[in-house]
């Protein structure tokens, strides 16, 4: 839904509490959009270079300054330090009535800010799903990004305005189903990277010469095909049930990399599974296939 006139914010001042990949860029964002970054709280060399970069001019200082400086306030720290930094800018008395707080952590929900709404703020979860480089293209990259926002009904109004003027497309996520939503995402990202460094890896020792070459056609095309049509686009020895091929598979996995193997069985059992449960791999030659995973090949 694409917010009325009426229903966006009026131009805010924007201050960054964590220089990291992400503040930056969404504050970059929504300077596009009119607000005014007016402060950064940044530690390290790189989270000072990636401000400048990102946000060149406004100044530095530390988080009770931010708070002192900014309408909106973007908290852009990792999730372990997120429960302890609300807590302690709320005890301290920065916090300032009817500021505007958005945290980016997936894990939490707008409860995490719990602290600062006590003492008069009004608490976002605004969560990027995107992957971040640190550097300017994230801007541009915003644009159709999904963000996955929790927030008391009176402010969402005000949450899917501030993700539409930063290009991204607001996606409504319950309270209680955060954990669950930062967890299908980590396994849609994070664990991807993992395959594909592993796929890699062995393409090399295979005598691959460009592995990034040969998966680049194939990984694009089985995203895809995931995305468009589900566990329907299942292919491969695991989905016909090809038992001696999955075997062939554990026993060089063993010789030339011992590590993946469990984490083959547990894809391959996993995707037996779904096969199974969609009628694309059959009951009889499935027995045979859950045996060879359940030896691990031997």
């Amino acid at each position: 839904m694409t917010p009325t006139p009426q229903d966006k914010p009026a131009r805010l001042t924007v201050g960054v509490i964590g220089a990291g990949r992400v503040g930056p860029a969404l504050a970059a964002a929504l300077a596009l959009s009119g607000h005014r970054p007016v402060a950064v709280s940044a530690v390290s060399d790189a989270s000072r270079r990636r401000a400048e970069e990102l946000l060149p001019g406004v100044p530095v200082m530390d988080p009770a300054a931010v708070l002192a400086h900014a309408d909106l306030v973007l908290l852009t720290v990792p999730d372990d330090v997120l429960p302890a930094l609300v807590e302690g800018l709320a005890a301290t008395g920065a916090v300032r009535p009817g500021q505007l707080l958005a945290h980016t952590s997936g894990r939490y929900g707008a409860g995490v800010l719990d602290p600062a709404t006590r003492a008069g703020a009004l608490p976002l979860a605004l969560h990027p799903a995107m992957t971040f480089t640190g550097t300017p293209v994230d801007v541009q990259r915003l644009a159709g990004c999904s963000f996955g926002v929790t927030a008391p009904d009176e402010l969402r109004l005000a949450a899917e305005a501030l993700v539409v003027e930063m290009g991204g497309e607001p996606e409504w996520v319950a309270e209680e189903a955060r954990p669950l939503y930062h967890a299908a995402l980590a396994i849609g990202s994070n664990h991807l990277i993992t395959l594909v460094a592993q796929a890699e890896e062995l393409l090399h020792k295979a005598g691959v010469q460009a592995p990034e070459r040969m998966l680049g056609p194939l990984l694009g095309a089985a995203l895809d095909n995931a995305l468009r049509s589900g566990d329907a686009a299942l292919t491969g020895p695991v989905a016909r049930g090809d038992a001696g091929t999955v075997r062939a598979h554990l026993e060089q996995l063993r010789i030339h990399a011992p590590a993946a193997v469990p984490g083959y069985v547990a894809m391959a059992r996993a995707t037996a599974d779904r096969a199974l449960a969609n009628g694309l791999l059959k009951a009889e030659l499935a027995e045979d296939l859950l045996g060879v995973l359940a030896d691990g090949g031997r």
